[in-house]
């Protein structure tokens, strides 16, 4: 017997880790046509060059790549279409405030499937400088190194 809560991982932007500071994160649902549904249940989407925006209270990833189906014909969408986001309008208005206030990114973090609906994590981040990124690497390896001498002991 399946889980309720048994989460299918499709994909994650390892990119969005390294170069913003996520202040917060989100769940939001993502319309998608058959097909896409299909091309991610194999896994083919690439995150790494999304970004979201608002516009008229509404939610929209832009950048977000998944690959045709290979069993689809006239039914396939563009790769890199704009696709809706699904969130409650006061979840949206929240981050369109602080969006615009502290001038921050929408980015997609991960993707998913929650019960059989596909989500889409977004995170409300903040660039990292050049530094941030060199302390962030240098506490990592000191990490790595202290892990390392209390193995060796």
């Amino acid at each position: 017997m399946k889980n309720d809560k048994q989460i299918e991982r499709v994909a994650q932007n390892k990119k969005a880790y390294h170069e913003y500071f996520i202040i917060e994160s989100f769940e939001a649902g993502i319309a998608l046509s058959g097909t896409e549904v299909k091309s991610l249940r194999q896994g083919k989407c690439n995150l790494k060059d999304g970004w979201c925006s608002i516009k008229d209270g509404e939610l929209f990833v832009h950048g977000m790549h998944i690959s045709p189906y290979e069993q689809g014909n006239i039914f396939n969408r563009d790769p890199v279409r704009v696709r809706k986001l699904l969130m409650h309008k006061r979840e949206i208005l929240h981050l369109f405030q602080e969006f615009k206030q502290q001038g921050l990114t929408i980015i997609p973090l991960s993707l998913y499937f929650s019960r059989g609906k596909a989500k889409l994590q977004i995170g409300l981040c903040k660039g990292k400088k050049l530094y941030d990124k060199r302390e962030v690497a240098a506490k990592r390896d000191a990490m790595r190194d202290i892990d390392r001498h209390m193995r060796g002991r």
